[in-house]
């Protein structure tokens, strides 16, 4: 299996080779269960998480994914994350960040082609960069917090399947 790194890198993924069929691995998960762990299972997926006492705002979760070599060996891809609420929104706060640049942009050369002054919209866009590089900021601070518990899903996985 491939060593995590000791930085946690955007949505880091892993992949590795078990010796045992599919639909044993993905049993073992699923009678594996215990605290603070939440092991869901869909089809050849298995989500596990922390319960809601364990979580905070930046807990991460561990998407797996089990694919069949043959009938006595299956290849897992795994995929740390955030919570995938949170993701969706820090998405869509950057696309917003980014929408609202290049509107006061294009507004900015507009009023400057028409010989009228700028330095709002010029303000605004140097506004939208500082907010870009808070939310950016606040992103690698939740990695940071996220870390112990990432290790934690890595340890518990590692047990499920009993490496």
């Amino acid at each position: 299996m491939e060593r995590l790194p000791s930085e946690i890198v955007l949505r880091p993924r892993f992949k590795l080779l078990l010796q045992e069929s599919k639909e044993r691995s993905l049993c073992n998960f699923i009678e594996f269960q215990r605290s603070p762990y939440i092991v869901k299972r869909l089809d050849d997926h298995i989500f596990i998480k922390f319960k809601r006492e364990h979580a905070h705002f930046w807990s991460p979760q561990l998407h797996l994914e089990f694919t069949e070599e043959n009938h006595h060996t299956c290849e897992v891809h795994g995929l740390f994350g955030p919570n995938p609420t949170l993701w969706t929104f820090f998405m869509f706060l950057h696309f917003g960040v980014a929408t609202l640049f290049i509107i006061l942009g294009i507004w900015a050369y507009s009023n400057a082609s028409l010989g009228r002054p700028y330095q709002l919209q010029l303000g605004a866009m140097a506004f939208m960069v500082l907010v870009w590089v808070v939310l950016y900021l606040f992103g690698r601070l939740g990695k940071r917090r996220g870390r112990p518990q990432m290790n934690e899903l890595h340890q518990f996985m590692k047990e499920a399947i009993g490496q």
